[in-house]
C-alpha cells in the first residue's frame, strides 16, 4: 500500500510514501522490517539435479535520524576529486554559469541515488515511482564535508584548473571556496604507479615506515571526524590505479601477517591497502574505486572481523559498464560473440599513468572479467575453456584531455 505525497504527470510520481505491513515497523529511532528472500539450491540426489526453493528471513533496521557524514577522498586533488567538490559545492550553493549554450543550473545527473527511481508499487494499475534518495533516510549529497589525501599539493581551485573539466563561468565562481581546500600529505610508493607521476609527489608523507604511514592516516581520519563534528567517515580511493599486488603466503593472505608485514614495512603492502586497513581499524567503510587487487585476503578478513564495510573493484562507469551489459544482452539473446575489440584513449593524468605497463595490466584485467561471467554462464554457445577474442587498447593522448574517447566493436555468431 502506498500512501500518495505528489503526483504528477501521465505516470504517478511520489515525493513521500510508508508501508503498510506487518513487517515493517515505523518507530522514533528506527524502521525495523523483517524481509523474506527466496533464491533456490542446487543439490545433487542420486546422480540427478535437484531444484530446491529456499527462503531467508532477514532483519533490517534503519536509523530515522540521517547522520553527518564525512567522505575522506584519496586522490582527492585528482580530476574526480576536485570536479566532485567542486560539483557538491555548486548544487549547495544553488550556482549558475553561462556557457555558449546559455545558463546552466546544476544539478546530480548521472547520480544513480540522486536521479534515478524506483517502482514501489501500482494505483488503479498505473505504476507509481519514487526517487531512490526518497526510499529510506539518507544523505544528501549537499551535506557532505569532503576532504581528503593527494601526493600532489595544489589547493583544489588549482586542481580544478589542471583539470579542465568545469566550464570556466563555474570555475571562476567556485575559485574562493576550493582555494581555501588543500589535500593533507599522503603515501607514495613508487613502485606501484607508473614512474611517469614522480613528479607530481610532492606532497607526501616521510619516510618509509608503513606502521608510522598507516598511524598517522589512522590520526588524520580521526581528527577529520573530530574537526567537522561528524558522526561517520566513508574513505573512497579514486587515485592512481595501482600495478597489482603480489600475493604471499605470511605477508598479506590473512589479517594477522598483514598487520605484521605493515609492521615490517613489506614491499607488497600497496598504499590503497594501507589506506583501506587505516579505514577498517577506525571503523570507516572504505571503497575502492580503482582496478588494483586492494583487498588481499588479509585485508578482508581484518574487515570481517572489525565488522566493516569494504568494496568496490573499478568505478566501471563508462566503456566496462557498457560492455557488461552489451555482452549479456548479445549472449542471453542466443548470439555468441566471438570477438571483442575495445579502444580507448585520454588525456589526463589517469590515462598517463596507464600509459605503464604494470598499470595498464590492472585495467586490463578489470575490463576482461565483466565478460568472463557472462560466457561461463552459457555452456551451449561457448565450450568450456572457450572465450571471445578479447583486445583492450588505452592510449595516451595529451591532446585531448579528459575528454576521453572510446570505440568497441562486437564480432557474433
Amino acid at each position: 500500500r502506498v500512501e500518495v505525497g505528489v503526483v504528477s504527470g501521465l505516470r504517478m510520481f511520489v515525493e513521500s510514501f510508508k508501508v503498510n505491513s506487518p513487517d515493517v515497523v515505523y518507530g522514533e529511532e528506527f524502521i525495523d522490517a523483517e524481509y523474506t528472500y527466496h533464491t533456490t539450491e542446487v543439490e545433487i540426489v542420486n546422480g540427478k539435479v535437484v531444484a530446491v526453493p529456499q527462503a531467508r528471513k532477514w532483519k533490517l533496521r534503519t536509523q530515522n535520524h540521517v547522520p553527518k557524514v564525512g567522505v575522506m577522498l584519496v586522490g582527492w586533488g585528482g580530476n574526480n576529486g576536485s570536479t566532485v567538490t567542486g560539483a557538491v559545492i555548486a548544487n549547495r550553493e544553488g550556482m549558475t554559469w553561462r556557457t555558449k549554450n546559455g545558463v546552466v543550473h546544476p544539478n546530480y545527473y548521472g547520480s544513480v541515488l540522486m536521479s534515478s527511481t524506483v517502482c514501489v508499487g501500482s494505483f488503479k494499475e498505473e505504476d507509481v515511482f519514487t526517487p531512490m534518495h526518497k526510499m529510506l533516510p539518507m544523505v544528501d549529497p549537499n551535506d557532505l564535508v569532503i576532504g581528503g589525501w593527494d601526493i600532489n599539493g595544489s589547493n583544489l581551485a588549482e586542481a580544478m584548473h589542471r583539470a579542465k573539466v568545469l566550464d570556466y563561468d563555474l570555475q571562476r565562481q567556485l575559485d574562493p571556496t576550493l582555494s581555501k581546500m588543500r589535500p593533507l600529505p599522503s603515501v607514495y610508493y613508487p613502485q606501484f604507479i607508473a614512474a611517469n607521476q614522480e613528479d607530481r609527489a610532492n606532497n607526501i608523507l616521510p619516510g618509509v615506515d608503513k606502521h608510522e604511514h598507516l598511524e598517522r592516516l589512522r590520526a588524520d581520519i580521526r581528527e577529520f571526524k573530530a574537526t567537522n563534528d561528524l558522526d561517520k567517515v566513508i574513505v573512497l580511493w579514486t587515485a592512481n590505479t595501482e600495478r597489482y599486488s603480489e600475493l604471499i603466503t605470511g605477508v598479506n593472505d590473512t589479517a594477522e601477517s598483514l598487520l605484521q608485514a605493515i609492521q615490517n614495512s613489506h614491499d607488497e603492502v600497496a598504499p590503497s591497502t594501507l589506506f583501506a586497513v587505516a579505514s577498517i581499524l577506525e571503523g570507516c567503510p572504505y571503497i575502492n574505486g580503482s582496478p588494483q587487487n586492494t583487498f588481499v585476503p588479509g585485508c578482508i578478513e581484518l574487515a570481517e572481523q572489525h565488522n566493516v564495510f569494504i568494496g568496490g573493484d573499478d568505478f566501471k562507469s563508462g566503456q566496462t559498464k557498457l560492455k557488461s551489459v552489451l555482452a549479456d544482452f548479445l549472449v542471453q539473446a542466443g548470439l555468441k560473440p566471438t570477438g571483442i575489440v575495445s579502444y580507448n584513449h585520454l588525456g589526463n593524468n589517469d590515462g598517463k599513468n596507464l600509459s605503464a605497463p604494470q598499470q595498464f595490466r590492472s585495467k586490463e584485467i578489470s575490463k576482461s572479467s565483466v565478460v568472463d561471467d557472462v560466457v561461463s554462464s552459457n555452456q551451449i554457445l561457448y565450450q568450456p575453456g572457450e572465450h571471445p577474442d578479447h583486445v583492450i587498447v588505452i592510449k595516451y593522448v595529451p591532446a585531448v584531455g579528459d575528454s576521453k574517447r572510446a570505440m568497441d566493436e562486437y564480432t557474433s555468431e
